[in-house]
């Protein structure tokens, strides 16, 4: 036990080297953490490169090409040639393009001459209620009936109290709804 002997010597005992085998283990990850985050940033960034649609006359069709570059999606083209990513579809129509993940660097793209899509926003603002009623339609609930009613869709309780819903989730188009003020 020449082992046991040193450490003795040393005055070091069980709980001490158990700590600084931990530090050592700890410092190692960090190591490895820190080795693999920093690879990960380096292959997931986009390296700028002089983008250029090149425009070439196509058989009296007047379309453009694009030449894909390394690492770029058709959404990313898209946005580079219109302003708006939605129209990668467009392109992937106009180019028979089954799966859209699949686009090499050096492909050549036909863009299609379209307009530019702008996302919809469906996000309405609909009337606020100020009687003492309501009549219900489809699609509505009773977060959103109290939320045009007070202003706060915590009081759709006060709502379904008021009107004894056995099930406040239920509510059906028709339903004349009593509001309490």
């Amino acid at each position: 036990m020449d082992l046991k002997k040193t450490l003795k010597t040393l005055k070091l005992n069980e709980s001490t080297i158990s700590t600084i085998l931990g530090v050592i283990v700890i410092i190692f990850a960090g190591v490895l953490v820190f080795n693999y985050l920093k690879k990960g940033k380096q292959g997931s960034t986009v390296p700028a490169t002089n983008t250029q649609i090149e425009e070439k006359e196509e058989n009296q069709n007047n379309k453009k090409t694009y030449t894909v570059k390394k690492g770029q999606s058709l959404w990313m083209i898209a946005e580079e040639v219109y302003g708006s990513g939605y129209n990668w579809v467009d392109i992937a129509k106009e180019n028979n393009i089954k799966n859209p993940n699949l686009i090499k660097e050096g492909q050549e793209l036909k863009i299609p001459a379209v307009e530019a899509k702008i996302a919809k926003t469906t996000d309405e603002a609909k009337e606020k209620i100020t009687g003492g009623t309501y009549t219900v339609v489809k699609g509505d609930n009773l977060w959103e009936i109290a939320v045009r009613a007070y202003g706060d869709g915590y009081k759709w309780v006060e709502i379904a109290k008021e009107n004894k819903l056995a099930n406040p989730n239920l509510i059906h188009a028709g339903n004349v709804l009593r509001l309490p003020r």
